[in-house]
């Protein structure tokens, strides 16, 4: 499943309080997609890294009550009233021990004295035993206590997400261009770094950073892993000799366009972050210049910047003339 249908899926999970694990590679999001699912319902979120747990750590301390008595003090981190999601991330990469601490907690609720308020669900996550991740197998016990869903990234998810939250506009163009690359993991190779949509995210901030030349090569390869780093080098190279964005929007019927399709990928990205009302008949018309699967990526693009932009009579006029394409 993608992650926009993930997402939904734990929607309707989190409606009626049903445990699930999401399984998915390295890098891929997991941690995220449970914080908008959590989100859009409303709910707090405890992330709980089952990992770092010892079985006693969930359990609690005992401690001697004012009759004699043993009672068990559990953990300050699990909830105590609300409405939130309890999420167990790298589930499987715990000991046995944590993971059988945790089946009377997903299935019966409860931890030996203590009780997980009415309005909270639990949700765990890891990696797959193919991906070669340090795991422990599930038991059959807790696997059948869960609802299991299966993630795989999704390009046009990641954009979505990559524009909310401020990607670096140049890491989402060459995406477009080498959609393959979003995520690229082989278990099979010794390589540490490989390209993963967190690792992704490493790469744009890195970009912020703005480090000499030489150290950013090191960085890129370092984090995304030597051919998709060498990869967006050179397609980074290429950003740089495109003209002028302003001078593009103050010419577009006479600016020389690039001839590589990485370069006019590059060039829409570029353009499209800037529109506006005002900057739409310029739009257009570089539009209806380019190849016309460029022309429509531009517009939509441009849609994305400036959702307003679509009631102007240059776009009206640019989605006439291509009306056949849009339909298709």
């Amino acid at each position: 499943m993608k992650p926009s249908q993930i997402v939904t899926a734990l929607a309707t999970l989190l409606d009626i309080r049903q445990p699930v694990f999401l399984w998915g590679a390295p890098g891929v999001g997991k941690s995220q997609v449970v914080a908008q699912a959590a989100a859009t319902r409303g709910l707090e979120l405890i992330d709980v890294r089952a990992v770092l747990l010892d079985p006693v750590d969930l359990r609690g301390l005992p401690r001697i009550d004012a009759s004699g008595s043993a009672v068990w003090c559990p953990p300050s981190f699990l909830p105590r009233s609300g409405r939130g999601a309890l999420f167990l991330d790298e589930l499987n990469t715990a000991p046995p021990l944590v993971q059988a601490a945790c089946y009377q907690l997903i299935l019966d609720r409860k931890l030996g004295e203590y009780t997980l308020p009415e309005g909270w669900t639990v949700l765990a996550a890891g990696n797959r035993e193919s991906d070669r991740a340090i795991t422990h197998r599930m038991p059959s016990a807790l696997a059948n206590r869960l609802v299991h869903l299966n993630f795989d990234p999704d390009l046009d998810d990641w954009l979505a997400w990559a524009q909310s939250v401020g990607i670096d506009p140049r890491i989402q163009a060459f995406l477009r261009f080498r959609p393959k690359l979003l995520h690229a993991y082989d278990p099979a190779s010794s390589e540490k770094a490989f390209p993963s949509p967190r690792s992704w995210e490493f790469a744009s901030r890195i970009l912020t950073a703005r480090p000499q030349p030489e150290a950013l090569s090191a960085l890129l390869r370092g984090t995304v892993g030597e051919a998709a780093g060498l990869e967006c080098l050179g397609y980074l190279a290429i950003c740089e000799n495109l003209p002028e964005t302003e001078a593009v929007l103050a010419n577009p019927e006479g600016i020389r366009l690039p001839e590589e399709p990485a370069a006019i990928y590059a060039l829409c990205e570029s353009v499209a972050r800037k529109a506006a009302h005002s900057t739409m008949p310029s739009l257009a018309v570089l539009a209806g210049r380019l190849p016309v699967e460029f022309g429509v990526l531009l517009m939509r693009d441009a849609a994305a910047t400036e959702p307003s932009i679509v009631e102007t009579e240059a776009f009206k006029g640019w989605a006439t003339a291509n009306s056949e394409v849009l339909v298709c």
